[in-house]
């Protein structure tokens, strides 16, 4: 059993930061894409930022282009959105999410369980 457990969400005044924090755990043989998406009241969920196995990144979207740092630990099997400069227009629950391999070769792609990043103004 693969799951990704978030941490590091939270309530903070316009700009301030936060990081958050994946990370995978069980019976897992590789991770492929790993990445980051966030879904605003009454709006659909939608992708901050992703990470290949190779290091490559996704182009980031203008609105979080310049404050936005994914990254990842493939060691400790997790991932990192480092968020500058947040704007109330962040917030929203975050949602990471990883593909990769289980111990037994089979595909999977997972959802973390979201956590709530607020931004006042």
């Amino acid at each position: 059993q693969v799951q990704l457990v978030e941490s590091g969400g939270g309530s903070v005044q316009a700009g301030e930061s936060l990081r958050l924090s994946c990370a995978a755990s069980g019976s897992i043989f590789d991770l492929n894409v790993m990445g980051w998406h966030r879904q605003a009241p009454g709006k659909q969920r939608e992708l901050v930022a992703a990470v290949a196995a190779d290091g490559t990144t996704n182009d980031l979207d203008s609105s979080v282009k310049d404050r936005f740092i994914i990254s990842r630990d493939d060691a400790r099997r997790a991932v990192y959105l480092q968020m500058l400069n947040l704007k109330p227009e962040d917030t929203a629950v975050y949602y990471c999410s990883a593909t990769g391999r289980d111990d037994s070769k089979r595909p999977f792609a997972l959802w973390g369980q979201g956590t709530q990043v607020t931004v006042s103004s």
